[in-house]
């Protein structure tokens, strides 16, 4: 084997192996891809999409209201899957579900991407210090806050996603879309 041949599979290794370590730091600490498998936070986000979670921003700033975030599940659910939902009680509020929406310090919330109303009573209820209300946006098929008897903390958080870049004809930002009537 030439010179030539040694010295380019050298490179050529050396830059694979550099571009698996940057991917893997990446994918790590920045960015990651993540696939939905429920329904739950349709129609938002549709079974299938695939969403960009940046895994940093909470080291920065607390989650707002209307953030979509992918975490670990309170340890009473028992799973070892990541859930998807959207922040609605921050610490310290007083949320409550009754005649069809979901209402924090008892004014209510404007939320249009839900599908329907709802068609359940919740609360009310003061989320602690700690902890934060999550729910998913196809709120009457969601698997989340209510349901649980325990409140999401903020490390169990692994990041809020911002994009659905998959399908192609889905991409999209994903924003809060919340606000306080």
């Amino acid at each position: 084997m030439s010179r030539e041949v040694r010295e380019f599979i050298k490179e050529t290794v050396s830059i694979i192996v550099i571009a698996f370590i940057l991917a893997m730091i990446l994918r790590h600490f920045v960015v990651e891809g993540r696939i939905i498998p429920t329904p739950s936070m349709v129609p938002t986000i549709q079974i299938k999409d695939r969403v960009m979670v940046c895994k940093f921003i909470y080291y920065f700033k607390d989650p707002q209201r209307g953030d979509i975030v992918v975490f670990d599940p309170p340890e009473v659910i028992h799973s070892d899957d990541d859930y998807i939902k959207r922040v609605i009680g921050l610490p310290g509020e007083t949320v409550e579900m009754k005649n069809g929406r979901v209402y924090v310090d008892n004014r209510a919330l404007n939320e249009p991407y839900l599908p329907e109303s709802l068609n359940y009573n919740y609360g009310p209820v003061t989320v602690p210090q700690d902890g934060l209300l999550v729910l998913g946006d196809n709120r009457n098929h969601s698997f989340d806050s209510h349901m649980w008897n325990a409140w999401l903390t903020q490390d169990r958080i692994k990041g809020k996603a911002f994009m659905t870049y998959w399908p192609l004809n889905r991409i999209k930002l994903l924003e809060r879309e919340v606000s306080i009537e």
